[in-house]
């Protein structure tokens, strides 16, 4: 089946994102110290599909606005900890900063708050009818009061918080990354404005988003087996994730896009090629008059770079099918991660951006 673009949107999209997503991160020995985003950023620009008409730069959101929804003093910590480099023991175990699974790195404090200054940014000109899409948001798993899962604020609620502010009186958010959406499902389980629903591998870390895990009574989960694959996963999001939307008949739509449920990736198993996510995704766009797309995971740099790629490129009914040229196989060519065995390259992770049909 063809790749199908989204309809029913009276604007054009808009693409999210700052220079501060080019700048190294995450330090060494960690599963994002890959150079997803910028690969992303630079195969965008190499094939001349962002430009001013198009794009939008977002600004860090400010700590007066990060306490909506995190705790001040867990503003504060993270605040100290960027700024001198280092975290205290009561800090790291209070806060679970400066972790190996929460490193604190140069300039941290600031993507982290430009991450939630963009999805701000997304939601209000989605507001507008139109899909936005932030692909350095998806920070999920992020808590009020302490980061989780290589997550320090939690920007999927701030665009959330964003839309009610605008009035909406339905909103779903939908996460489709191959780790279940913890932090975004019990930040709104009392919130009856949010319909929260998340499809991802079962038995994968949070270990939370099981079958009969409804929060309290407003939150749906879809755990799916390793290897799903594309035909059982399209049947699920057809005959169950769609209809209870549709049935919602949300004003927004959020949805976290982890490009981690893509095969080859190595902190998940459930094998999808990036045309079987690319529709699924823009069948939910088509689900809302208002739609915010983000980020979230994805540990392998050319997957996750083309996935995301492909979709900004299918949204702006750019050609998604092409052979990339010269300069963008040298640069996807040249990408380096040590949690992917050199035997296990694909060719086309290097020549186009979509995967082949199975």
């Amino acid at each position: 089946m063809p790749l199908v673009s989204p309809r029913n949107k009276q604007k054009p999209p808009l693409f999210i994102s700052s220079d501060v997503f080019k700048r190294p991160a995450w330090g060494s020995n960690h599963p994002l110290a890959i150079p997803r985003q910028s690969a992303m950023l630079d195969l965008l620009e190499m094939l001349n599909w962002t430009g001013p008409g198009n794009s939008k730069v977002c600004q860090a959101a400010g700590r007066d606005t990060l306490v909506r929804f995190h705790k001040p003093a867990y503003v504060e910590a993270f605040w100290q900890a960027d700024a001198k480099g280092k975290v205290s023991q009561a800090d790291r175990q209070k806060y679970q900063l400066g972790t190996m699974e929460n490193p604190i790195f140069p300039g941290l404090f600031e993507r982290a708050a430009t991450t939630v200054g963009g999805s701000i940014l997304a939601a209000k000109l989605a507001g507008e009818r139109r899909i936005v899409f932030h692909p350095s948001g998806g920070t999920h798993h992020g808590r009020p009061d302490r980061a989780s899962g290589f997550c320090y604020f939690n920007d999927p609620v701030f665009a959330i918080l964003t839309l009610l502010d605008q009035g909406c009186t339905r909103i779903a958010y939908v996460d489709v990354d191959a780790h279940h959406g913890d932090g975004v499902q019990d930040a709104f389980t009392d919130e009856p404005r949010v319909r929260c629903i998340s499809v991802h591998e079962e038995n994968r870390w949070p270990h939370s988003g099981t079958i009969d895990d409804h929060g309290n009574g407003l939150a749906y989960n879809f755990p799916t087996p390793r290897a799903v694959g594309d035909n059982a996963y399209g049947d699920l999001i057809s005959t169950q994730v769609l209809p209870l939307i549709r049935e919602f008949e949300p004003e927004a739509i959020v949805i976290t896009f982890g490009a981690d449920a893509l095969d080859a990736d190595p902190l998940s198993a459930m094998g999808l090629s990036n045309s079987c996510l690319l529709q699924t995704c823009v069948q939910l766009c088509d689900l809302a008059p208002a739609a915010v797309v983000l980020g979230g995971g994805g540990y392998n740099p050319w997957t996750t770079a083309r996935l995301w790629a492909a979709f900004w490129g299918l949204i702006s009914n750019q050609d998604v099918h092409i052979n990339l040229p010269e300069p963008a196989r040298k640069m996807l060519k040249s990408l380096a991660c040590d949690l992917i065995d050199p035997e296990d390259m694909q060719p086309e992770w290097t020549t186009t951006l979509l995967d082949p049909l199975p």
